[in-house]
Formats: C-alpha cells, structure tokens, sequence
C-alpha cells in the first residue's frame, strides 16, 4: 500500500484532486448486522410495530444516508449516485437482520463510503425505532463485501 492519499506533503488532511482521473463505472457492497431478541425481531418481520413498517423506513434512510455521505464524512467527494439499493434479510435462526447496501455510479472516486453509510444507517434507524422495546441490541459487522472499477480495481470479501 503507498501513502495516504487525504495527507499532503506538510502531512495536512485533504480532500484528494480527481481532476485528472478517468469516469470509469464504480460499486460498492457493504454490510451491516443487528442483533435482537426474537420476540422484537418477530414484531418488526410481522408489521405489529407501533411506529410502522421498520424495514421501510430503514431503506429509505440508509438510501438518503448514502446520498448524503459527503455531508458526513469531511473529505469525501459530492458524488452523482445512480443506484442506491438497501436490502433488509431478517434471519430468525441467528436473531438479526442483515443488511446490505448496494451504490453505484459513473465517476472519478469510488462508492464505498456510501454504501458502508447507507448499510450503517439503515441499522441505526432500526435500533432507533425499536430501542423502546429492546436497548441492548447489538449493531456489528459493518464492512466493505465487495468494490468494482476505479485505479484499484475489483475486491471481493472471500466467502467464509
């Protein structure tokens, strides 16, 4: 790996110039896990919630999440997303939910950071909804499973 590219020559944080760099499509896959007691993650799978659909609203924030990403994190570029996609499996044998954010676009810097934020906020909006039920849900695993196109090239998670 070579030198960080958001420190200059002074060792200063920058936002990195992509001036120069070609528009290659770019995605990203990211991960986020939350852990629950059954009797909520059945409550949020069967629609009784108080609040509403959890699932939806979980989507719907972690695709604003991802749009708003450079808001967020201070060197991250503005980017035209043309594909945020927020996926929600509930997996009642391990009492969780795990989700996965899929962000794409034809740019000149990569995805990741928005799909990490939108899987991270889509767990966080979950918690957030049913933290009245259950406080000691567990939010874990989130990562990058998968990264296409730019200088770097594909990686991929290795199945476990």
């Amino acid at each position: 790996m070579t030198g960080f590219t958001h420190i200059n020559a002074d060792g200063d944080a920058h936002m990195v110039d992509v001036t120069e760099k070609r528009v290659t499509e770019r995605e990203a896959r990211a991960e986020a896990i939350i852990t629950m007691a059954p009797e909520t993650l059945a409550m949020i799978v069967e629609g009784r919630h108080h609040k509403g659909d959890v699932f939806a609203t979980a989507r719907i924030a972690g695709i604003m999440a991802a749009k708003k990403t450079s808001d967020l994190i201070p060197l991250c570029h503005p980017l035209m997303l043309t594909k945020v996609e927020v996926d929600l499996q509930p997996q009642p044998e391990h009492n969780r939910v795990v989700i996965q954010a899929v962000c794409k676009l034809a740019g000149q810097t990569g995805v990741e950071m928005e799909a990490l934020t939108a899987a991270s906020t889509a767990a966080l909006t979950i918690y957030d909804m049913c933290k009245a039920v259950q406080k000691d849900m567990v939010i874990e695993g989130v990562r990058l499973l998968e990264k296409r196109g730019g200088k770097s090239g594909h990686f991929k998670v290795e199945a476990e």
